[in-house]
Formats: structure tokens, C-alpha cells, sequence
């Protein structure tokens, strides 16, 4: 039976997640049940892509990530592939009626990581786009559950929380991207210089994100909204580490949150959720 095939699939992703993302899996936990295994699938496809432009150095990264389009669109059209990573993501995609754009809009701005760049702002506003804009209004499909008005009505907020994560994403990777992936995303600045103001300036623009995203989580339908206030919450308090730091600390470490800090954080969205204060 194809169903054995398919939670099978549904299991890959999920390990993805987990061994991947801590903080994705604490968020997932707290949706609806029946919202988990898609937002697995979403999380393993996207996951996947980017470890080909970013992990697999010893390897033809372009052939790897043009097959991997190319068994994308097969999968979506004949509903099934061997790969379990993609027979789950097909799967969503269909059942949610996430549209081609999306994905496709997504794995160019994988392809634009195959290069090393320096982005100005028409290619950086791009790359934020299908990096990270458009998997949040994939997100965004299940979190509705099929209601057209209030995907078209959250789709604004849905991809400023995107845009803000992978922003706070480019702060915290600034070192290894710059170091080792040869990328300095954020248009106008000399990482090897970078200052006070520079990093203000970026500050301000992803609290303008956070912000705007705060609007929409808040009508988020509530079987969806405590998992992505989780996840806006952990990337809250990543980013007011972030701010609190000098400019060149961050050119120095990754800086992260111990995983232990993160379940004290998920004690704490919880109360402030169930108390309403969002």
C-alpha cells in the first residue's frame, strides 16, 4: 500500500527537522496535530535544497541542486517519488494547493546561492523573497487549512515573519558566510568593515519585519498560532542577543541560544499566550 510508503516519507521528514532545527521542532510541536507532518515536509524540502549550495562543497553543487529541481517537478506531477523527502512535500503540495510560484520562486533563489556575491538591494530583496518570504506563505497554506480569504488577507504578515527570520539567519551566519560561502547578503556593507551603524541599520529594518509579522500571528487561527508564535518568539529573543552584542562580535561566533534556554523560552511563550499576551 502507498499509505506504508507515504508515513514512511512523512518520518524522513520529520528526522530532517529534528536533527536539523531545534527550535522548528519545539514550534511544530505546539501546532495542531494534524499540522505537523505537512509543515515536516516543508521544513525536509527546504532543508534539503539548502544543504546542497551550502554543505556539499565536494560535490558539482549545480548538478546536484538541477536534478533536485527536476525531481521536484516530477514528483508534483506524478504525485510520488522515491525520494521520501519529496514524496512528502508533493503530497502537501497538492493537498494544500500550494502553487508552482512558490517552489519555483524558492529554488531560484537557491540557484542564486550556487555563486559567490556581493548582493545589492534589487538581487538581496530577491533572494529574501524565495529564500525565505515565499516558504512562510507555504507555512501559511496549512496554517489556514484551505481558507483562500485569510491566506490572501495573512499573506503580507506571513512573509514579513520569513523576511525577519532569515534576516536574523544572515546576522547570526554573518562569519560563516562571508568566510567560507564567499556571500555578504546585506547590500552596502563591508563585512570586513563593519560598524555601529551598519548593524543599526539592518536592526531597524528587521524589527520594522518583526513588527508587521506580530500583526498577523495574532489572527492566526488558533490551532496555528501558538506554534508560530513560538517560533517568532525563540527568533525574538535570538535577535535581541544579536542587538545586544558589539558589531564585531558577531564576525567572531555564531551566536546561538543553548537549548536549554530554548525550553525555558517555550515555558515562557506559553504563559504569555495563554494569557494573552501576544
Amino acid at each position: 500500500m502507498k499509505q506504508i510508503f507515504d508515513n514512511v516519507s512523512a518520518k524522513c521528514s520529520k528526522i530532517v527537522t529534528k536533527e536539523y532545527s531545534t527550535s522548528f521542532s519545539l514550534g511544530i510541536n505546539f501546532l495542531d496535530q494534524k499540522m505537523h507532518d505537512p509543515i515536516y515536509a516543508i521544513y525536509g524540502f527546504v532543508r534539503f535544497a539548502d544543504e546542497i549550495v551550502d554543505s556539499f562543497h565536494d560535490y558539482d553543487k549545480k548538478k546536484l541542486l538541477e536534478k533536485f529541481r527536476n525531481e521536484t517537478v516530477s514528483a508534483i506531477s506524478d504525485k510520488i517519488s522515491l525520494n521520501p523527502i519529496l514524496n512528502s512535500f508533493q503530497k502537501v503540495v497538492h493537498e494544500y494547493k500550494i502553487d508552482w510560484e512558490l517552489t519555483d520562486t524558492f529554488l531560484k533563489s537557491m540557484e542564486m546561492d550556487l555563486e559567490k556575491q556581493n548582493y545589492d538591494q534589487v538581487n538581496y530583496q530577491t533572494y529574501i523573497l524565495g529564500s525565505a518570504e515565499v516558504v512562510g506563505l507555504m507555512c501559511l497554506r496549512v496554517f489556514v487549512n484551505g481558507n483562500d480569504e485569510l491566506y490572501k488577507h495573512l499573506k503580507p504578515f506571513a512573509m514579513s515573519l520569513g523576511a525577519a527570520f532569515q534576516k536574523v539567519n544572515f546576522l547570526r551566519d554573518a562569519k560563516a558566510d562571508f568566510e567560507v560561502l564567499g556571500r555578504i547578503y546585506f547590500p552596502g556593507v563591508n563585512i570586513e568593515n563593519f560598524d555601529v551603524d551598519s548593524k543599526k541599520n539592518i536592526e531597524e529594518d528587521i524589527e520594522k519585519d518583526f513588527r508587521h509579522a506580530l500583526v498577523g500571528i495574532k489572527q492566526l487561527p488558533a490551532e496555528s498560532r501558538m506554534g508560530v508564535y513560538l517560533a517568532y518568539y525563540y527568533y525574538k529573543r535570538l535577535f535581541n542577543k544579536i542587538k545586544s552584542l558589539p558589531a564585531k562580535r558577531i564576525l567572531t561566533e555564531r551566536i546561538r541560544i543553548p537549548n536549554a534556554q530554548k525550553f525555558g523560552l517555550m515555558f515562557q511563550c506559553m504563559i504569555r499566550h495563554q494569557l494573552n499576551m501576544l
